[in-house]
């Protein structure tokens, strides 16, 4: 079975889950499944960096993955923030009860605290979208906005592509495949608001879906890197013809902030 088959069919399979989640699982149940998104996110992401062992560093990740969202659940965006503040403080408090003869390595306590923040914070924002006004149809917005241009982008660049985005990052990112992302982004996004987010405005739409696009391409290219310096083909293999939970949410991870925050500062 082709990689492009694979693609297709593990869509087709996870589609209606998430539609069926995020329309009648509850605002608990959605947060649940943030919070196992993130866990393999992050049980990848250390694969990635730690390579094998390391359980406490391990161990903190998977925890904030588990604790963040339930916290923008319980609590909203203030109790996420108080939520990745008391999560540090222990990081730090953990790496000086660590040391004994000689300190560990600093880089490794960054790595920690770069995971945090990169995947349950910033990702974490995805549960306070759920709990705006509208929060289901902002849900759907959000995953428009990612899989429209990110098809486009997959289409125009394998026929159009020539001149290479980024080569030491990605080989496979084309500028001709970064302006299919932010067109079809921009032309899904209309299409999407005019049918299901009517109160929101083609201006504010266009803006979404232009910076959100670009988000989501540097998400992309952020999460390449990692894998680059790591080696590493995929994050993992749970999505058949994906790769790995990051795989699949580096693209959402700094453009879900950015929503949330347009959301609740510029349009509210």
């Amino acid at each position: 079975m082709t990689g492009h088959l694979k693609r297709w069919i593990t869509g087709i399979v996870a589609v209606p889950i998430l539609f069926y989640l995020v329309c009648f699982g509850g605002p608990f149940l959605f947060a649940a499944l943030i919070a196992l998104l993130l866990a393999g996110g992050m049980f990848e992401y250390h694969r990635m960096v730690f390579g094998k062992g390391r359980p406490l560093e391990m161990a903190e990740g998977i925890c904030a993955a588990i604790l963040f969202p339930m916290a923008a659940l319980v609590g909203g965006a203030g109790l996420l923030a108080a939520s990745a503040v008391l999560s540090f403080i222990v990081v730090f408090l953990l790496y000086l009860f660590r040391a004994g003869e000689s300190l560990p390595e600093i880089a490794d306590l960054m790595k920690v605290v770069s995971g945090i923040v990169y995947l349950p914070f910033l990702f974490g924002h995805a549960v306070l979208i759920r709990s705006l006004d509208n929060g289901i149809a902002w849900i759907f917005f959000v995953v428009i906005l990612a899989f429209s241009g990110d098809i486009t982008a997959f289409y125009v660049g394998r026929k159009w592509g020539r001149r290479k985005l980024m080569p030491l990052v990605s080989a496979g990112k084309t500028v001709e495949g970064t302006l299919g992302l932010i067109a079809g982004t921009i032309i899904g996004c209309l299409i999407y608001r005019t049918f299901f987010l009517p109160e929101l405005s083609a201006v504010d739409t266009v803006v979404l879906a232009f910076l959100g696009s670009l988000l989501c391409q540097l998400g992309d290219l952020f999460e390449s890197a990692i894998k680059r310096s790591a080696q590493v083909k995929d994050s993992g293999f749970l999505f058949p013809g994906h790769g790995g939970v990051l795989d699949r949410l580096d693209s959402l991870v700094f453009m879900i902030p950015f929503v949330y925050y347009y959301q609740t500062l510029v349009i509210s």
